[in-house]
């Protein structure tokens, strides 16, 4: 099972520098344009080290990973950042609104010990294909995790969750993002608490909710370091523990309140428009909605298995019921997911889609609808976090957007530096 311990993070000094100038959101939906904002913002915002820019004349000895790990360099001596005089947790606390309710995602950020997947952490769904050279040449050239992967265990003992729940005080550092939410961090250094964090979490299966290709970076990272490993040291077994062998993440506790999944709508085109109803039929009970549909709420009110669908050649709504008699021949945690069932049954076998693009916005996806960009769009209900468990535990793994954990963790909070 997983290990986790403290670590003595890197921090921005909370007297030099305020939050919401410094943090910044995950680079892989920062655009082009609020980059130019954020490195406005100030001076020393992390997404100069996080996502920097290329520059022309860019080579080996001077590109945006040198310049990444030399502005970390002279942010620590300059006492921008520095690190915590011992090992703790980092109580990570994200007060927000959906849906018109207000939540709060509560958490430690911590180290865990890189396994194999299986092996005490297990992935949940499959990932796009995408270069990692970018985020391990990051990692390896700074020597840091810069943002912490974002994971899930579940305890119905609770006692972390016990622990970050009495918490009081200031907080160390905080942050509002682009929604609203306000992200706080407090420290756990207390040989008591951290002595109860590690034992509770020491036997618990970590579940990644967002970071798969980061956690597959680190990975490669941990097996390329072992290989250069002395054979002497190997053969005596004492191998030690190096600082490259753990990762930081975030890890929230499935029993609490506060994690919120959004669904990911798909967008088709290549579609014989003619027939599309008549395809699905015999998999689904259609129902023809009024033009004001407001699909969010009609779904909410449905059971599950049950899809939206807007189609550009009729301009009307739609509300699909799945019938169960299909994917008989896929595996039983997956089968009965309705992302599942819109991938495997609906775009691929009844109309045997390739063209598929991703939206969660709704009124944005029926605008690329509208304006012929696309034929049709796919509206989903939440994937349900306990199903992240069991798929994940089964060894399987949900297609790609199956989920969209909400809020985005910042960057920023806290680093982790291999070396001191």
């Amino acid at each position: 099972m997983s290990k986790v311990i403290p670590f003595r993070g890197i921090l921005y000094k909370n007297d030099r520098v305020a939050g919401d100038e410094v943090t910044a959101p995950p680079y892989d939906i920062i655009t082009a344009e609020f980059r130019e904002r954020l490195y406005q913002k100030s001076p020393y915002n992390i997404v100069q080290i996080d996502f920097g820019k290329e520059i022309i004349g860019d080579n080996d000895i001077n590109n945006k990973y040198i310049r990444a790990r030399d502005l970390l360099e002279q942010w620590i001596e300059k006492d921008i950042m520095i690190r915590d005089e011992k090992p703790s947790f980092y109580v990570y606390e994200i007060e927000y609104s959906i849906n018109k309710e207000r939540k709060s995602l509560k958490g430690i950020i911590s180290l865990v010990k890189i396994e194999e997947f299986g092996q005490g952490i297990y992935p949940h769904e499959l990932t796009h294909s995408k270069p990692k050279t970018d985020r391990l040449n990051l990692m390896k050239t700074c020597q840091a995790n810069i943002s912490p992967i974002y994971a899930l265990y579940n305890s119905e003992e609770k006692i972390t969750s016990n622990i970050i729940r009495n918490i009081s005080g200031e907080p160390y550092i905080s942050a509002r993002d682009t929604d609203g939410a306000i992200h706080k961090v407090f420290k756990i250094s207390d040989e008591a608490s951290i002595d109860l964090i590690t034992k509770e979490l020491s036997d618990k299966a970590i579940f990644i909710a967002d970071g798969h290709h980061r956690y597959e970076v680190a990975l490669e990272y941990k097996k390329e370091m072992e290989s250069k490993i002395p054979m002497e040291e190997k053969k005596k077994g004492e191998v030690k523990s190096y600082p490259w062998q753990y990762v930081m993440m975030f890890l929230a506790n499935i029993a609490d309140e506060g994690i919120t999944i959004l669904p990911t709508h798909r967008m088709i085109k290549g579609i014989k428009k003619e027939d599309v109803l008549l395809r699905l039929e015999p998999d689904f009970v259609i129902e023809t909605c009024a033009l004001e549909c407001d699909i969010k709420e009609r779904l909410s009110l449905e059971r599950e298995n049950t899809f939206g669908l807007y189609l550009g050649s009729t301009k009307k709504w739609y509300v699909l019921r799945y019938k169960g008699t299909n994917l008989k021949d896929v595996q039983p945690p997956l089968r009965d997911l309705d992302v599942v069932i819109l991938q495997e049954l609906i775009i691929k076998r009844d109309l045997g889609i390739t063209d598929i693009a991703y939206e969660m916005d709704i009124e944005e996806s029926l605008r690329k609808v509208r304006s012929g960009d696309f034929d049709a769009v796919f509206f989903l209900k939440p994937t349900k976090v306990e199903y992240v468990e069991r798929v994940a535990l089964a060894g399987l793994r949900m297609p790609p957007k199956s989920t969209y954990f909400y809020p985005k963790l910042l960057t920023g909070l806290v680093l982790n530096k291999f070396n001191s």
